[in-house]
């Protein structure tokens, strides 16, 4: 029955005269997330809607579940394509759609028409009044309620006929790309990924960086890290996912410095090298998943200290959330499992030159892996090499 989705976006409708490069921001990252669905999809923007035509034998569901991870949409509508062959054949064909949706008629209703195309022989309330009382002459047990029906059919009058009566809400936001990038703290907690997620939803594309202290932290939960990062990566498109050995820097700082004001101490060096990294990708920012007095390194003034060696800045989108409230779990319920590792984008390098490996301090090399959804860069496997003493790389860290 269904031949399209017309998509609907709200926020970007308030956009001005770069309003189509939004658009056509929408429609790309559509076509990107449609590549592995089976059968073929025909992307279309027309007079501020986006259709996805389908043809015979493409898969609804897979193609449903799809569009409901785009940022950007915030509502799916499957919807029926038509030809214009007159007023009567298009009231037939509305009947055919009800008699087929809804099995059981006994619901109100009510008709929206929208006429894009002024041509046409009818105007808006004229053509909903004529076939709201087709539709109530094909199926008696129906009622019309133009205030509060159980089903609104929404019939646009454009080039071709589309109509539709359900709506399946999206993920809403932004597109993908149109907001900059940034880099993801990302630890083995549930914060770092929802604070991802939401910069995420706001157009911005995410690499991550993880900081991997072993053997105080295990494969597993560098593994956890790794799930994590894929299933952010079902929404948020491909990351590069950084794995920093922090082992040795770990036991420096443990060594040298004052045991209370650790934690502190760690979390600046931990910020310096995201930012090391966030530079190196030409990211503009820095994403943590930190909410105030969750911990004691997370008041204030512990924030405050940890900022001083940034120069970029700083997101933290869960800054005033309640960690045991509900603001989190409505969230964390849109970052399940979803599609394995249909999304995985691996790159491995492999037998770089020991003159690169020299040149490099230790927390900084990666021996590149690659799972689904994500780039993945360790260097918790390195060996030790650069010869130089971790003081060197402790005053870079601090200038």
């Amino acid at each position: 029955m269904y031949k399209a989705f017309l998509i609907k976006y709200s926020e970007i409708g308030t956009k001005g005269k770069n309003r189509y490069l939004f658009e056509e921001a929408l429609a790309d990252r559509i076509r990107r997330v449609l590549e592995p669905v089976e059968g073929d999809f025909k992307v279309i923007r027309q007079q501020g809607r986006i259709f996805v035509e389908t043809t015979e034998g493409c898969d609804y569901e897979d193609a449903l579940e799809a569009l409901k991870r785009v940022f950007g949409i915030s509502g799916i509508c499957p919807a029926v394509l038509v030809e214009d062959e007159g007023f009567d054949k298009l009231a037939e064909q509305i009947c055919a759609y009800v008699d087929e949706t809804y099995p059981d008629k006994h619901f109100t209703f009510k008709v929206r028409a929208r006429r894009a195309r002024k041509n046409y022989p009818m105007d808006s309330m004229e053509l909903a009044a004529a076939l709201g009382e087709k539709i109530l002459a094909a199926f008696p047990e129906t009622s019309v309620d133009v205030h509060n029906p159980q089903v609104t059919i929404h019939v646009e009058i454009r080039e071709q006929i589309n109509f539709y009566s359900r709506e399946i809400p999206g993920a809403k936001g932004m597109p993908l790309g149109t907001s900059g990038s940034a880099m993801l703290l990302l630890s083995g907690g549930i914060d770092s990924p929802v604070a991802g997620y939401m910069i995420a939803k706001r157009g911005v594309t995410l690499d991550a960086v993880y900081f991997h202290a072993p053997p105080y932290t295990s494969e597993r939960a560098k593994q956890k890290v790794v799930d994590l990062a894929k299933q952010v990566a079902a929404y948020a498109g491909p990351i590069r996912l950084h794995v920093v050995n922090f082992t040795d820097i770990q036991l420096y700082i443990y060594e040298k410095c004052p045991h209370q004001e650790l934690t502190i101490i760690m979390r600046r060096y931990m910020m310096k090298i995201a930012e090391h990294f966030a530079k190196e990708r030409k990211c503009l920012g820095l994403i943590t998943g930190e909410s105030i007095g969750q911990v004691a390194s997370q008041t204030v003034p512990s924030l405050a200290a940890t900022n001083e060696v940034c120069t970029m800045p700083v997101f933290r989108p869960l800054i005033a959330f309640d960690p045991l409230g509900r603001a989190c779990p409505c969230i964390l319920r849109k970052l399940v499992p979803s599609g394995g590792d249909s999304a995985c984008v691996l790159k491995h390098r492999v037998g770089r030159s020991a003159a690169r490996v020299k040149a490099e301090p230790r927390a900084c090399r990666s021996a590149n892996s690659t799972t689904k959804g994500i780039i993945w860069k360790d260097s918790t496997s390195s060996a030790r090499g650069y010869g130089q003493s971790y003081r060197r790389f402790l005053r870079w860290v601090w200038r």
